[in-house]
Formats: C-alpha cells, structure tokens, sequence
C-alpha cells in the first residue's frame, strides 16, 4: 500500500479533487494545479491501478451523461431540420442543407446498426466455438 491509500483502499479526499479536476481541466498540468499537487503526483497516481480505474470509471459516467444529453437534443435537432425542410418560406439552400444532413446522419446510423449487429452475431459465433472446444477438452 502507498503512503497515497487510505487503509480501507478508498481514494484520498486529494486524489478526488485530482479526478474532478482531470475531467474538467484540458491538461494534466492544468488539473494538478487545480487541485493543488504537484504533476509529478498526478502522474504518479494515475500510474497506481486504484487511482486510475477511479478516474476511468469517473470518465465513464461523465460521457454516459454526455450521450444521453445529446440523445435527449437530438429528437429536437431532427424536428429542427425536418421544420427547415418543410418550410416554404425557406431558401432553396437552406432546404437542401438540411436535406443533406438527414440523409447524411441516416445512413450513417444505418451503417451503425449493421455494424453492431454483424459484431453481435460474431461475437455470438465465438462463444459458440469457445464452449464446443470447452466441451472437446
């Protein structure tokens, strides 16, 4: 144990400023001075496996809350560009922007949604090798 851990193996009040400050901060550097240790230290911790899986589970929820902020958006940017392409009163450049990027954005999704599910299918064809030569040996 280093002299950075508590007994009980939780992270310091220290190294908790530290994650907060690598999530907001654009550097290292600038997230060590936010919380007022040295990068020396920071690099240290984020070297320790306690440290850094705290700070990439930290990292994980703030994207989740990310995407499902940006998912709740972008019901009301489709509305939007659908409003755009519908309106008569707007240029004709205006109307085939938006047409573009719903065409653009579907086929991207589209592409999306064949990947995830050819994964899915050869990740299910593994498991099913896997267990048959489990059951070989």
């Amino acid at each position: 144990m280093t002299g950075n851990e508590t007994d009980s193996g939780a992270l310091t009040p220290k190294q908790m400023r530290a994650i907060e400050a690598l999530l907001k901060e654009p550097t290292t550097a600038a997230a060590a001075k936010d919380a007022k240790i040295s990068e020396t230290t920071l690099w240290r911790w984020l070297q320790e496996p306690l440290f850094s899986a705290a700070y990439r589970t930290a990292r994980g929820r703030l994207l989740e809350g990310t995407l499902t902020a940006l998912q709740a958006a972008s019901i009301r940017a489709v509305e939007t560009l659908r409003a755009v392409l519908d309106e008569a009163v707007a240029k004709p450049g205006e109307r085939v922007s938006a047409a573009r990027c719903i065409l653009e954005f579907s086929l991207r999704a589209r592409e999306v949604l064949s990947v995830e599910e050819r994964l899915a299918y050869l990740e299910t064809m593994l498991e099913a090798q896997e267990n048959r030569k489990g059951k070989a040996a």
